[in-house]
């Protein structure tokens, strides 16, 4: 009988003694890359290696090239972690190995699909008509819903994108804020529409779009357009105000997306849902699952109110490509054909936590940015720059940006936490990401401490 189990005994032991020292291992990874190559690298071996030493040998050589990005003390990006419930679930994709782009391959992923789908809209307080592709991550799920909003703009024009492409066709006029994410530039250039053409429009002090600059832009002319708001500031945790840029979006008739890649988990919770008040009006919704519900990459999700334009903009047909009447063919709502099953760590996820896990998860990450803060404004002379209004912290220390970039580089080299750094309104501060289920309030703590030492060895003090 072939052996289909051979090195999976290995493989979950080392994943044991990886999470065993989770919670207490460096931060920061011990070796670079090169140190990575050389433990694994060289010449192809000419003959093959068995499944139990490929594995013994990738583990003991990966080890120190390895970021602890998964546990509590990595503020870094908003990355979160993996919930229990989500990490066994993936190991069970992996083992399936289905390919989740057809009904005909995978009943079960189609349903999956559709279970968590109806989950998700409903704990976001969005749409229950709207279509959900799972794709891989912030990047995929904008560039998906701004394909779905530039199929419908054009077509309301006459203009077919799908299958007459872009030139000669209206042009679209591009509408996002002066802080949008990086991702929405790369995305405009992915579907053609340039990352440069987006007209910015002015925030305030955290970031927020200024309704009434959108709607002065939006009225001094004419034609299909797509505007980009944003749940989540990545830098300061700030909202925009989406019930005035909805009215302004509507009276113009405008597409509205929301990045919301971290920040629409807000609405998931009683306590944080006025901050995302007229989300649910939007045309489209980006959301990240590996960054705030704690699943392993990668997963998120592309949701689109008008479910032809999801499906007109992503579609996939051949001759050999027979529908199952009814079904869900998931590749459909996706730019991916070929996919592993990654909706099934979100079920597993939302399973375990449950509508109120969810909402203690957030808040409780919330609330730890929060004691961040206030341990971090005891540094004589620092200012925390931003409203903590989610999970982002923006610490700026007395002495200017050479001193913010060492107290930095002295964090990331003692290996108690990580964060990175940020430049806000043309000044270098020190950025804390709080988005992990595991984090308590002793790391939050205990990192503080770290970060005080650091900003003291930064300012040359003792």
């Amino acid at each position: 009988m072939r052996d289909r189990t051979a090195g999976l005994s290995a493989a979950a032991q080392h994943a044991r003694d990886f999470l065993d020292t989770l919670d207490e291992r460096r931060v920061a990874a011990r070796v670079d890359a090169a140190g990575v190559r050389e433990a694994l690298g060289g010449p192809l071996p000419e003959h093959g290696t068995d499944p139990q030493t490929v594995i013994d040998a990738l583990a003991t050589g990966a080890e120190p090239g390895l970021v602890a990005t998964a546990g509590p003390r990595h503020f870094g990006f908003v990355v979160g972690g993996a919930l229990p419930a989500a990490l066994a679930a993936d190991w069970l994709v992996s083992a399936w190995d289905q390919n989740a782009a057809f009904h005909a391959l995978s009943p079960a992923a189609a349903a999956i699909e559709e279970i968590t789908s109806a989950w998700v809209l409903d704990i976001l307080g969005l749409p229950a008509r709207a279509s959900v592709g799972f794709v891989t991550g912030g990047q995929g799920a904008n560039t998906t819903c701004l394909a779905a909003a530039r199929h419908a703009v054009l077509a309301r024009a006459g203009w077919d994108v799908e299958g007459d492409g872009l030139i000669g066709a209206p042009r679209i006029r591009l509408f996002c804020g002066e802080q949008a994410h990086a991702t929405i530039d790369t995305a405009l250039r992915q579907l053609g529409l340039g990352g440069n053409t987006a007209v910015r429009i002015a925030a305030d002090d955290q970031g927020r779009m200024r309704p009434e600059a959108l709607r002065d832009e939006l009225a001094g002319s004419t034609g299909p357009a797509i505007v980009c708001a944003q749940a989540g500031n990545v830098a300061t945790g700030a909202f925009d105000a989406f019930e005035p840029i909805a009215d302004a979006c509507a009276e113009h008739g405008a597409w509205l997306h929301v990045d919301g890649a971290f920040g629409l988990w807000a609405a998931a919770t009683p306590a944080l849902r006025p901050l995302t008040a007229g989300v649910d009006r939007a045309d489209s919704w980006a959301i990240d699952a590996h960054k705030w519900l704690n699943v392993p990459y990668d997963g998120a999700m592309a949701i689109v109110a008008d479910r032809e334009a999801h499906v007109g903009a992503m579609s996939l047909q051949g001759p050999y490509l027979v529908a199952d009447a009814g079904q869900r063919d998931s590749t459909n709502y996706v730019p991916e054909s070929s996919r592993r099953a990654r909706v099934v760590p979100i079920y597993a996820a939302l399973r375990s936590l449950g509508r109120a896990g969810v909402a203690e998860m957030v808040e409780r990450n919330c609330s730890q940015a929060r004691r961040m803060a206030d341990l971090l404004a005891a540094i004589p002379g620092a200012r925390i720059v931003n409203d903590v209004v989610l999970n982002q912290v923006l610490v700026a220390l007395p002495g200017g940006d050479d001193v913010n970039r060492a107290a930095v580089a002295e964090v990331q080299r003692d290996g108690t936490c990580w964060l990175g750094g940020t430049t806000w309104n043309d000044a270098y501060v020190l950025r804390v990401s709080v988005s992990n289920w595991a984090t308590t309030d002793e790391d939050i703590d205990r990192s503080a401490e770290a970060i005080v030492r650091a900003a003291h060895a930064a300012a040359g003090k003792p």
